[in-house]
């Protein structure tokens, strides 16, 4: 995959004179960059609709729902899973989140570990994810083999299959029951999908 050919990655044409700018003019562009999030979130609804049906379906039936995702996606994905608990009164173990390069990348980057195909195996199979389970992969470029790893391997063994991602084409949208795409454009700053692409994402979880 050429990421430079993803719009996550692509020079946002409003904000190339973003350095240029005073701090409110700075501020005044990420907020009209952050304002496109909501919209792109709502025209993929009808695809949340059909992951919460499938999610709770199984939830009801004793599964589970994982989130797994890498870096931004990956901290999201834990953090959702970790409120859980005391938002909803789910069991600890009902929802659950990992990340490529374990809890160390909470904190810290772990490089290659979003890029490790085997690794996102190894966690599937650590949690024996089966078919009463939902398995939620994020991951903004849509192509990270961590997280393609895990849900690949979580399918064959019968889970449920979402992804969420913000640009097209996707290896975890061919590998998953259902996709959600909001798609939110380039950045603020080139490549920086902590902001939009995870602003989105965070979205979709809520």
């Amino acid at each position: 995959m050429d990421y430079a050919t993803l719009i996550t990655e692509n020079v946002n044409p409003d904000t190339t004179d973003i350095d240029l700018c005073s701090t409110k003019g700075i501020l005044q562009m990420i907020h009209g960059e952050d304002c496109k999030v909501a919209p792109a979130v709502g025209r993929v609804l009808p695809e949340v609709v059909r992951a919460v049906d499938m999610i709770y379906a199984r939830m009801q039936s004793g599964g589970r729902l994982i989130y797994a995702g890498a870096g931004t996606s990956g901290r999201l994905g834990i953090l959702d899973a970790s409120e859980c608990p005391p938002t909803f009164g789910t069991k600890p173990e009902q929802v659950l989140g990992v990340i490529a390069g374990g809890d160390r990348a909470l904190r810290s980057s772990i490089e290659g570990a979003e890029d490790c195909y085997a690794l996102g195996v190894s966690d599937s199979d650590k949690l024996e994810i089966g078919q009463k389970d939902a398995v939620v992969g994020i991951t903004a470029s849509g192509n990270a083999r961590y997280v393609l790893g895990v849900m690949e391997r979580a399918g064959k063994s019968g889970a449920a299959t979402i992804a969420v991602c913000n640009a097209f084409p996707g290896t975890v949208i061919d590998a998953a029951d259902v996709a959600i795409v909001p798609v939110v454009g380039p950045e603020v700053i080139m490549g920086s999908t902590r902001m939009k692409a995870g602003t989105a994402q965070k979205m979709v979880l809520n």
